[in-house]
Formats: structure tokens, sequence, C-alpha cells
């Protein structure tokens, strides 16, 4: 039985893998997370008492601890979820990006080159260090294109200058000392367990509270949305197919104005719980759920488009999304409808609110 390490793996993207990969294959999976406000035992759920899971809590940027789970569980796989991922914390505090998606890829990426050293032919030929980054390490599009793996890194933001050192670092890790590493570059995912910080779960939650939907500036950025189910399946194949060295993108060719999104989701919302029937948007007087968007301040810097081709990874390993989007939709309003209590706990834990975060400053604040 092979065993995976997989970091990040109580977050959003990493638990919805974790689901897939004990459902799909016969993997040991070895759990690290540091358990942040977006990292959550809840979002794993019954997985935990799987034989197959083991559940560490820790940071990827402590090598000792690092070290451990490598000589402790040998694994044949690392696939590296964890990240500080929202773009507007960067903006207020860029530190613990460069932290834990900088400094915690250094070290995975070193013990698993020590580990390398240290193992039989047909280990290091098995072995793969699956790196998850993102579409905005490219930077922004204009009107048409879209990203391909050869595009040149241009990022905008911290959260994204952070993802595309990481990167670089993958990229030299197999260069120079031969790591058969994978980097996936994913565009914007939505689906359930999504921290309520992001624009999808922030929406449908206050929506029917009767509280603004928050769009910011003129709303008419463009993002290509991604299921999250699909997203995993698609690391299934580039893990277990993909060209040691390799780079995928993937994306759904969903792409939207914010403004656009946030319409789907009023509709959504509205087979969901019927505005007409919803006693906190009559008292606040509103008819309908578009009356809740806000326009408010933009985000510093907030790239115009993105947009990924996905060709390589449909050519090469035969990936092609499964959800159709707006039966997806649907499909995440009412996860986020009917599980208001993963909601409140995630929220107690963090301290949040849902105000709104990004607005920054030009001092450092570390």
């Amino acid at each position: 039985m092979e065993t995976w390490l997989i970091t990040g793996g109580a977050g959003f993207i990493g638990c919805n893998f974790v689901r897939l990969a004990l459902a799909e294959t016969p993997a040991r999976l070895v759990v690290l997370d540091k358990l942040t406000y977006a990292g959550n035992l809840d979002n794993l759920g019954d997985t935990l008492t799987d034989p197959r899971v083991v559940f560490v809590e820790g940071d990827i940027a402590s090598a000792p601890l690092v070290e451990k789970l490598f000589a402790e569980h040998r694994p044949s796989a690392v696939v590296n979820f964890a990240a500080e991922s929202h773009v507007d914390r960067s903006i207020d505090g860029p530190r613990h990006f460069v932290v834990t998606n900088v400094l915690g890829t250094f070290e995975l990426l070193e013990a698993s080159r020590r580990h390398l050293a240290a193992s039989d032919e047909g280990a290091r030929r098995r072995f793969r260090f699956l790196q998850i980054s993102t579409d905005e390490v490219y930077g922004a599009l204009g009107a048409s294109g879209a990203f391909t793996e050869t595009t040149a890194y241009a990022p905008n933001s911290p959260y994204a200058a952070t993802k595309a050192s990481a990167d670089h670092l993958v990229r030299a890790y197999h260069h120079t000392y031969g790591v058969p590493t994978l980097i996936t570059n994913c565009s914007n995912n939505y689906g359930p367990y999504q921290f309520p910080e992001k624009l999808i779960p922030l929406a449908v939650l206050n929506a029917v509270e009767a509280k603004p939907i928050p769009v910011y500036g003129d709303g008419l950025q463009v993002r290509d949305w991604l299921h999250v189910e699909d997203h995993a399946r698609a690391i299934l194949d580039v893990l277990a197919r993909g060209r040691a060295g390799g780079k995928y993108n993937i994306g759904a060719s969903n792409e939207l104005t914010n403004l656009e999104l946030v319409g789907r989701l009023c509709a959504a919302i509205e087979t969901v719980v019927p505005a007409a029937s919803n006693e906190p948007l009559r008292r606040a007087g509103k008819r309908s759920y578009r009356e809740l968007v806000a326009h408010v301040p933009d985000r510093a810097g907030h790239d115009r488009r993105y947009a990924v081709d996905a060709s390589v990874i449909a050519k090469e390993l035969g990936w092609a999304p499964r959800r159709a989007f707006d039966a997806g939709l649907a499909e995440t309003v009412r996860w986020y409808v009917s599980n208001r209590a993963w909601v409140e706990s995630v929220q107690a834990k963090a301290k949040y609110e849902r105000e709104r975060l990004g607005l920054g400053s030009t001092r450092s604040r570390g």
C-alpha cells in the first residue's frame, strides 16, 4: 500500500481531495495540517475514522516535524495543498504567506530530496512531489486569450508572489536535484467546505441573512470557475500519470464576471430559499436577492481577468470537468444553507464575522 503525505488536508481543496482519494484509491494518507482558521477537523469529518488516515497537527515550515514524518511513514508521494490562500489577507499581512507558502514548500522539498537520497531505485522512480498552485501566478490577462503552461509568471499580489516563488523552487528541485516534481495551476474553485471569506460562500450566507452581497469595484473582473471535486479528480490523474517535471493547468472554461456570478448565485439561492419566504429579507424591505448586491471599494491591485487553457491535461491525461456549472453552483448553495452548524463553527474559531478584509495599508503589518 502506497503512503501519501497530504499537507493542508484539512483545508477546502485538501479535504475534498482526501475524500476522493479514499474513495478511489487504496492509498494510505498521512494528513498534515496546521489547523489555522481555514483548516478544520470538521472538514475531514468521518474520514478521520478511516484506518487508512493518519492525522498530524503541525506546520510544514517545521523542518524537524517534516523530517520525522518522512522517517516514520516513508511516503511515496507528497501532495502540497498547505498554503495561506486569501488574497485580501495577504494584502493585510503578507508575512504568514511567505513563511507557509515559500519556506514551508522549501522544507517539504528538502525532506523529499533527503528521502530520495536514502531510497532504493524503485522508490525513487515511484516518488512524486505534487505542488498545488494557482493561475494567479501568471498575473492578469487582457480581454482575450488564456494562460498556458508556458505563460511567463507575473504575480501581482503578495499571495500570488509567494505561490510563484514556491513553484519556482519546485521546478528548481527537479532540474537541480532530480526530485520528480509536478505542478498544477488551477482556476477559482467552488464547492463545499470553503471558508466563508471567499466570494461564493460569503454571497450565499449573506444573502440568506439579508445582508449586503459585496462586489468589488465595478464587478467586471473575470474568473474561470472550477468545481473542487473536478479539481481533486484532476490532481489524482496528475499524481497517477503526470510526467515528472511536468506542469498542468486545470480549469473548466466557466468564465464569468463577478457580477454575472453573483447574478447566477442569486438565481440559485432563490430555488433553495425563495425570497418570498425569507423573513430576514422581508424585514429588510427587499423583494429579491439581487437587491442586496452592494458595490464596495476594489481590492488593491485587483487583477482584471484570469482564464486557463486546460488542453494539456486534457490531451495527455484525458481529464475533463464533469460538473456542469449551474448544477454545481446550485448544489453548493444547498450545501451552505444546509450546513449552518459548520459555518458557525469555522467562523467562531476564526473570530471572523464576514467583515471586509484586504483594505490594507502601505505600511508593513508583518
